[in-house]
């Protein structure tokens, strides 16, 4: 395992004190927050001083990671009190890695693994770790949820999300809320029905199902046999998946190409649904819903986030729109479309996948194969603060810094200017954003779409 010394961008960061490195600081879910902010600790012990003198490791893994790992300080694995990283691969196996060193502390496979190694069959779900942080949860490319004890990643429980895991797939990160696992659904690629968008809350304790909410045949409240609905697609599918709304509890998804009609069958929307899953409350679609369906332009290939006073954004689509929505004039289950603030393409007008970031609130910042952008909300609206043509996936914020992925780099910024401090050389990623915490960055690379059963885990330390 090779260590590297990061690239420089400045003469003046050589000479720059470097800051203490804090210690105590999780990152335990996709987006740091069970609202998806990717937003994450003010003090990382990594500033742009000290950027050229991180030190690269790059752990091979038994598998890709096309997702994000999470990371837990100060627990009890394998016998010792360790920082780790945990990270799902594409085929479905879990790993805990000594996050000061990369050592593989445990593996769980699936009991299903070797009937899909190596196939389409996968998953890009990223874990996420309980509460308290003595278990964390998993996805598996047959449509399971498992409990796995952090200790050593012996199962606990395990539940099944849907009823066809040939074309149910689980892409989006897990999440945590009220004592609730929350899990999604979509498809595969090509669209290939049936399928349905589902929303599953299940018991952290003991993974029994508690409530489900289906985007289709959404009057049918239980997993359905997909064939066994009339609509078909609707995939719930975004990085993000499910976003808890800091300020209510609601769960908030997006989703993509499929019928609508403002009763039971909800596609090319954003929905709030209630804490548990049980009941749609608002939602909003937009007036062009028919036309999205038809092009294949799915509205829910990013999740929308939260941003202060009521506002969310919804970072485009395929259709590399982004929409200001006030929550507190969304609609009810009824069949109102538009009614959203402000509409822009951004950076351009090209298809959205990454999830943004909402930085204190009234920041947000987005990224696309069109370039990144920073914007601010002031009185109702979003103003562009600044731009630029560098690529990139979702974006984070932590210690101060701007992280975004690209090929090749890892592209780090001053968030309220876009003044660019130095990078941090990459190979080839496809869906993978960096997480930082405790004076690390972590990063995985390769794509879900070479069916590769081994990987890359960059790890970037003081």
């Amino acid at each position: 395992m090779a260590a590297l010394c990061a690239a420089a961008t400045a003469a003046a960061m050589h000479r720059a004190a470097a800051p203490a490195a804090p210690t105590g600081t999780d990152w335990p879910t996709f987006g740091f927050d069970a609202a998806r902010s990717s937003s994450g600790p003010t003090s990382t012990g990594i500033a742009a001083a000290n950027l050229a003198h991180l030190k690269r490791q790059q752990v091979r893994l038994d598998g890709t990671v096309d997702a994000a790992p999470i990371y837990l300080h100060d627990v009890t694995v394998a016998g010792k009190t360790r920082d780790v990283f945990v990270l799902t691969t594409t085929y479905g196996k879990t790993e805990a890695l000594d996050a000061s060193n990369g050592k593989v502390l445990w593996r769980f496979t699936p009991s299903g693994f070797s009937r899909w190694a190596g196939s389409a069959q996968v998953t890009n779900a990223t874990p996420v770790a309980d509460p308290g942080r003595k278990a964390v949860y998993a996805a598996s490319p047959d449509g399971t949820v498992h409990k796995l004890r952090l200790s050593d990643g012996k199962q606990q429980w395990a539940t099944a999300v849907t009823r066809d895991q040939t074309h149910e797939k689980m892409t989006s990160a897990l999440n945590v809320s009220r004592g609730q696992v929350i899990a999604v659904t979509g498809g595969y690629i090509g669209d290939a029905p049936p399928y349905q968008g589902h929303v599953v809350t299940m018991s952290t304790a003991s993974g029994r199902i508690l409530h489900v909410w289906n985007s289709l045949c959404s009057n049918r409240h239980a997993l359905i046999q997909p064939s066994t609905c009339s609509s078909s697609d609707s995939a719930i599918w975004s990085k993000g998946g499910a976003g808890i709304d800091p300020a209510t509890g609601d769960i908030v998804v997006a989703t993509g190409n499929g019928p609508w009609n403002g009763s039971t069958d909800w596609g090319d929307s954003v929905l709030v649904l209630s804490p548990t899953a049980s009941q749609l409350v608002k939602h909003y679609t937009p007036q062009d819903q028919d036309n999205l369906n038809r092009s294949d332009l799915d509205l829910g290939s990013v999740s929308p986030v939260f941003m202060k006073d009521g506002y969310m954004a919804q970072f485009g689509g395929k259709d590399g729109i982004l929409r200001l929505l006030d929550l507190k004039t969304l609609s009810g289950a009824d069949t109102k479309t538009g009614g959203e603030v402000q509409t822009m393409f951004v950076p351009g007008p090209t298809a959205c996948f990454s999830q943004p970031a909402v930085y204190q609130g009234d920041w947000l910042f987005v990224a696309n194969s069109a370039g990144s952008a920073g914007y601010r909300l002031s009185g109702g609206k979003l103003h562009l603060v600044w731009k630029n043509a560098n690529p990139g996936t979702s974006p984070a914020v932590a210690g101060g810094l701007l992280y975004i992925a690209a090929s090749g780099a890892l592209n780090v910024y001053t968030p309220t200017t876009g003044k660019l401090v130095g990078k941090l050389p990459l190979g080839s990623i496809h869906w993978q954003s960096p997480i930082v915490a405790d004076g690390r960055i972590a990063i995985a690379e390769g794509s879900y779409a070479d069916h590769a059963q081994s990987g890359v885990l960059d790890i970037f330390r003081r």
